[in-house]
């Protein structure tokens, strides 16, 4: 392709310029920029356009035609630039904003539009007391219940309003249970502590308390739950990297009550450490638990992911990994969580 259709064709469709498996950045401008993002994991130095005619610059990438990439610019001082060739933009979590594309076989799931004469749950905002389990007098927990009368499973939702918001959960789970996909299901989603997230879900026995003893006791007062003590192990727990690390945690440390486990990008071994998660995982089950794990094919994570699931399926748990060609985003997580809905939760012959 000469630079001049490159350009053109920039303008017309957007940047990166996309054939088949390549994508292609593009820039005008009289100073070069570069470009960094899920394709490197967002680490190491950001790859600089080149000047392929005076003040057009480029780069081209080889990726899978089924993946999704958020992106930064970035000028020679490191500072973000805007791509005014590409309008979509996303939050990344950090108070700025990332661009992001898809590649010809990759789109956002249908799943978390509102989709028309599908029956909607309720969800309904509350503050729950900590009762010293947490950080803070009292946490944000938003309630969803299923459009049914019968009891069902609950899920806890670590980074709650992240899922909420940014996945359109509570939408996703009414198309799923309105397409037969799923058994209906609540959700209990939580908010994480801010500043002591980490401290909060890397394994935290006070977080499981809390779960427990005080948010479980409270779901079963708002919401019409099945009773885990008639049916063990049916509620679950997700979470998003060290969120997935607190979900698998949670299962391994009380399976007659979490006995399910949806962990994406779960940061099972981060600082150069593994976490007792591995030691738990080796341990013949009490009751073994039912665990999908996904990861983004561009994550480092994606190693501990890999490393943990034989030791899962060979105590005994039944454990299902997925990667996906993507990276460490909200975006990526929701075109993914429904996979693990559907295999947790998903519908047997006769229900």
């Amino acid at each position: 392709m000469d630079v001049s259709t490159l350009e053109q064709r920039a303008r017309a469709e957007g940047t990166p310029v996309i054939d088949g498996e390549t994508a292609t950045f593009v820039w005008r401008g009289r100073k070069p920029v570069s470009v960094h993002g899920d394709f490197q994991n967002w680490s190491g130095e950001p790859v600089p356009l080149k000047e392929v005619a005076p003040g057009l610059w480029a780069h081209t990438l080889t990726l899978p035609r089924d993946t999704y990439v958020e992106y930064a610019l970035q000028d020679a001082k490191g500072r973000r630039v805007k791509d005014p060739l590409n309008a979509r933009r996303v939050t990344n979590g950090f108070g700025d904003f990332n661009h992001f594309f898809y590649m010809p076989e990759s789109q956002p799931t249908p799943l978390a539009r509102v989709q028309r004469g599908v029956p909607r749950g309720t969800v309904t905002r509350h503050l729950v007391e900590t009762k010293e389990f947490c950080v803070g007098k009292q946490r944000a927990v938003h309630l969803y219940a299923p459009p049914t009368s019968e009891p069902c499973p609950l899920v806890v939702v670590l980074d709650g309003p992240d899922y909420l918001r940014r996945t359109k959960l509570p939408t996703l789970v009414d198309n799923l249970i309105a397409q037969g996909r799923i058994r209906p299901i609540a959700l209990a989603m939580v908010a994480n502590a801010g500043s002591a997230r980490t401290v909060e879900y890397t394994c935290s026995e006070a977080t499981l308390g809390f779960l427990r003893y005080v948010l479980l006791p409270f779901a079963h007062k708002e919401l019409n739950l099945v009773d885990e003590t008639r049916e063990p192990g049916a509620h679950a727990v997700l979470g998003a990297s060290l969120g997935g690390l607190m979900s698998l945690y949670a299962g391994l440390r009380e399976p007659r009550i979490f006995g399910h486990v949806l962990s994406q990008s779960g940061a099972f071994s981060v600082w150069e450490r593994d976490f007792v998660v591995f030691n738990l995982a080796r341990q013949a089950p009490v009751r073994p638990l039912q665990v999908w794990m996904d990861c983004g094919h561009f994550e480092e994570l994606v190693e501990c992911n890999e490393r943990i699931l034989p030791l899962l399926q060979a105590s005994g748990h039944r454990a299902e990994y997925r990667e996906y060609h993507g990276g460490h985003s909200y975006p990526a997580w929701r075109d993914n969580v429904w996979r693990g809905l559907e295999w947790l939760f998903g519908r047997s012959p006769g229900q």
